[in-house]
């Protein structure tokens, strides 16, 4: 069995049904208002941190704890200030993470074996976890959302800052990219659009279930495995297309039209409605690149690349003209990092057949066409690539990391608004911990306020 992929997160749910199943009498350790921390949590929470290798600075009995109470703060305040969960968030949270559960356990089945609860359980077990975690942030956001450094500021932070304490930048590369999409014959996308109708007509004629058809030929293979099931999912985390033709559907028997999406193309069965979520099975197709449309792509991306070696014109003026992939043509031709909404990428970073060509570029140099997995819509492309910038490894540097050292000095301020707003929080809320669990150096001073003698 998989375990490596469990997170804290799933160990707690975990714990919380091998405390019901058990019928284990709770040790309250701390009460906070009127929420108690129970012993079992914290012991539960320790094990995680030992299971995963997570590093705790102090003694696990006085941290763990504490934490903890930090956090009821915040979910008191979030109740005064009504915050409200966004549902449809929350719930997209939950889904995903029980795909994800689904995908590395195998089942269904496998999954509620392991956690010891059926799904729906699961997921109201989830659901509960996800909106204390929204609310938790919401607080937080509000309480530092004005925050935003100067200049000056950043530069008296750096300048007033132990340099042993910058991070260290692993190597980054500035990108820019030009793709085209081989033209694809009408002919082959006729092909495809004929064998997703005859896979709906035997559905609908009740020759054959959806999910058989998913699984033998669907070309999504993250849900082909599922029978095309995606899970609940919201409309905007659908694709446009996708999700117009799916939340029109009412009939769980019939499939949907042909829909023609930047994957490729759909047929949908809706399997269920709930509010603003649907969860619906679809079988994907995507028309093949034939080899000559792959050369001549090739070809002319080879002529675009000596007409900028020549001198006509510029990298970014051909790519703001003809490159076919949106986000970097509107970035005069820089791929756009979307973990750091940067030009910056580690090498890691980069799509794989990117990063090959990148490794073998001096900066100024353009490589030759070659073909790409596109990542998002998986279909094949052609590209060229020119290597914009290399910066070396370093130790955090104003003049070269400024975005880093202003995010590090936002982050201390933010942290210092945290910190005080704790510290009169804990003053207005009851606060009690057991006697064995008071003998800890804390963060915070919790026995000088509503501490019973």
């Amino acid at each position: 069995m998989k375990l490596r992929f469990l997170s804290a997160l799933t160990l707690v749910v975990a714990a919380f049904a091998a405390i019901a199943q058990n019928n284990v009498a709770e040790e309250v350790a701390w009460v906070i208002g009127d929420e108690p921390i129970f012993k079992s949590d914290i012991e539960e929470q320790y094990h995680q941190a030992l299971y995963e290798r997570v590093a705790i600075d102090g003694n696990p009995y006085c941290v763990i704890p504490e934490q903890m109470a930090i956090d009821k703060l915040f979910l008191d305040q979030a109740r005064i200030d009504t915050v409200e969960v966004q549902q449809s968030s929350v719930s997209a949270e939950v889904e995903s993470r029980i795909n994800y559960f689904i995908a590395n356990l195998g089942s269904k089945e496998k999954v509620e074996e392991y956690f010891r609860m059926p799904l729906p359980r699961l997921r109201e077990k989830l659901n509960e976890v996800y909106s204390e975690q929204y609310c938790i942030q919401q607080v937080q956001t509000n309480l530092t959302k004005n925050v935003s450094a100067t200049p000056a500021q950043v530069r008296r932070f750096y300048n007033g800052i132990s340099k042993d304490s910058l991070p260290f930048i692993p190597m980054q590369v500035e990108v820019q990219i030009i793709t085209l999409n081989p033209a694809i014959p009408q002919q082959e996308i006729d092909e495809v659009k004929s064998r997703l109708r005859d896979y709906a007509q035997q559905v609908n004629s009740g020759e054959r279930e959806f999910s058989t058809l998913a699984i033998l030929y669907s070309q999504d293979q993250a849900t082909a495995v599922y029978g095309g099931e995606t899970g609940f999912q919201s409309r905007s985390v659908l694709l446009p297309e996708y999700a117009n033709a799916a939340f029109n559907l009412n009939d769980n028997k019939r499939v949907s039209n042909i829909v023609e999406t930047d994957d490729g193309y759909h047929i949908i069965q809706l399997i269920e409605k709930r509010g603003d979520r649907i969860n619906t099975r679809h079988i994907l197709l995507r028309p093949k690149v034939s080899d000559k449309d792959l050369t001549d792509a090739i070809n002319r991306l080879d002529s675009v690349r000596t007409d900028i070696l020549a001198g006509k014109y510029t990298f970014n003026q051909i790519a703001s003209y003809i490159s076919q992939d949106k986000d970097s043509r509107n970035n005069n031709g820089n791929m756009l990092n979307e973990k750091t909404h940067s030009n910056r990428y580690e090498m890691a970073d980069l799509p794989a057949e990117v990063g090959k060509k990148v490794s073998l570029l001096q900066p100024g140099d353009i490589s030759e066409p070659f073909v790409m997995l596109n990542p998002k819509t998986r279909r094949e492309q052609v590209a060229i690539v020119k290597l914009v910038k290399r910066i070396d490894g370093h130790k955090a540097d104003l003049a070269e990391d400024y975005m880093i050292i202003k995010e590090m000095c936002e982050a201390q301020a933010k942290e210092k608004i945290l910190h005080d707003w704790v510290e009169q929080k804990q003053k207005s809320v009851y606060v009690y911990i057991e006697e064995g669990w008071r003998n800890c150096e804390f963060k915070y001073d919790w026995l000088k306020n509503n501490q019973p003698k």
